[in-house]
């Protein structure tokens, strides 16, 4: 009778808390749509409208994708160059991170702190800062995807190498290896799958943000969605949204697979 009453307890005592969270979220949701004065009912009032405008990109102008095509090699190599430029910076700071192979807490915890900050900053506003530095064109766009990735990649790989297999790393160290010789032969051959899924990961998520960051002036073919947009040639619009698709798709795909084969 005791046991089943200590099994009772925890199943109840879930119970309860579920309750809790479920009222907690429901209110805030009523909450939030009171502050925020939304209403669903505006989506149908213009649905017409969306209507209209959904018709127009379903006709794309495909004269517009000799100009599209120039700005989509550019958001591709803005992607690109991001990627790399970010994931070797993540990939010596992870090292300086992992507390297995920097022992000092207090490096590594100042190291972690500022890592942080920066992940918390998102790419549009990385790229608005940007705009605002070196002005607008495809380098704005560069640097705010370098910075993203190396917000993407250092989280994932440090904690890739924290949970390494210490053996090797022990062995060397007791027969007197520095620290770069540990690192090239007892950390690389345990992390390296790692580092390149974590940098075809990115790879992903930075082509479809560098469409988004020319909006903003951060170059490649997000310029022309906005410059499309804000003159209503919605036939045009509907061009650069099924290139961006098909590009899109065709990348996450490739990246999948050769993530999935590496993985193996």
């Amino acid at each position: 009778m005791p046991e089943q009453k200590s099994m009772q307890l925890p199943k109840r005592k879930f119970k309860i808390m579920n309750l809790v969270w479920t009222i907690i979220m429901v209110a805030g949701l009523f909450i939030s749509i009171n502050v925020t004065n939304t209403h669903i009912s505006v989506l149908f009032e213009n649905w017409s409208q969306f209507s209209d405008i959904f018709v127009q990109m379903s006709h794309p102008d495909w004269s517009y994708l000799s100009v599209v095509w120039p700005k989509l090699i550019e958001t591709i190599k803005m992607a690109v160059l991001g990627t790399v430029i970010g994931s070797i910076i993540a990939f010596i700071y992870s090292l300086l991170i992992a507390r297995n192979i920097i022992k000092n807490k207090a490096v590594t915890g100042v190291l972690r702190v500022i890592m942080n900050i920066i992940r918390t900053i998102p790419d549009l506003l990385l790229g608005a800062i940007f705009v605002a530095i070196v002005g607008i064109g495809p380098v704005a766009g560069i640097l705010a995807l370098a910075v993203f990735t190396f917000g993407v990649v250092v989280k994932l790989f440090y904690e890739a190498i924290e949970t390494i297999d210490p053996g090797p790393i022990e062995a060397l160290t007791a027969v007197g290896a520095n620290k770069l010789q540990i690192i090239h032969y007892a950390v690389m051959p345990q992390i390296m799958t790692y580092f390149i899924s974590y940098v075809l990961y990115a790879f992903e998520i930075n082509v479809r943000a560098s469409t988004v960051l020319g909006y903003i002036g951060a170059g490649g073919i997000g310029l022309n969605l906005q410059q499309t947009l804000q003159v209503f040639n919605y036939a045009q619009t509907g061009t650069i949204i099924i290139v961006i698709i098909v590009v899109v798709v065709l990348i996450d795909y490739v990246s999948s697979k050769s993530r999935e084969a590496l993985m193996k």
